[in-house]
């Protein structure tokens, strides 16, 4: 059973129109949608700034500020994805945040980490984000002209994480 915040964000994404790959090219600034999910509000205590999107159909999954001025592409296969679930909590305080901001350039990515596909989710076909070394997908649908909603599902867990990304520049 779903928690009641979790079942209306969910019958939000359902309701918005499907978004091409192609139209996800360029660099996107994100933010959670509080639904009851464990990673509600960690990304953003870590100095989460959003996705990149590159015309190869490969993707900066996860970016982060590591200054004023600089974004750096984390790599999602060196985070213990079962254990973050477990311990989400710790990720919203501010010793959490002050140690990952030591901890980014052990983190950072060589390259690219997922890939962008067409995929079915919820009945439609729409834009979605396939991580290569994490059992997560993020589908995407269109919000407006600018923003995106976000799904993010992980394997063998019926808990979905929403988030809303914001186009910052044209690809």
């Amino acid at each position: 059973m779903r928690k009641p915040e979790m079942q209306k964000a969910l019958d939000v994404f359902r309701s918005l129109p499907p978004i091409e790959p192609r139209e996800m090219i360029g660099i996107w600034t994100g933010r959670g949608i509080p639904s009851g999910h464990p990673f509600d509000g960690v990304l953003e205590n870590l100095g989460w700034f959003g996705k990149r999107f590159k015309p190869d159909m490969r993707a900066d999954a996860l970016l982060f500020r590591f200054d004023e001025r600089r974004l750096i592409p984390i790599d999602p296969a060196r985070i213990p994805l079962r254990l973050a679930l477990r311990f989400h909590k710790v990720g919203r305080i501010r010793v959490a945040k002050n140690l990952f901001s030591y901890l980014q350039r052990g983190f950072r990515a060589r390259g690219p980490v997922a890939s962008l596909k067409t995929m079915s989710f919820q009945g439609v076909v729409s834009a979605a984000m396939v991580y290569d070394d994490q059992p997560i997908v993020d589908h995407f649908r269109r919000m407006d002209e600018r923003r995106v909603m976000g799904a993010m599902t992980i394997q063998a867990d019926d808990r979905i994480y929403f988030f809303e990304l914001e186009r910052i520049d044209e690809p």
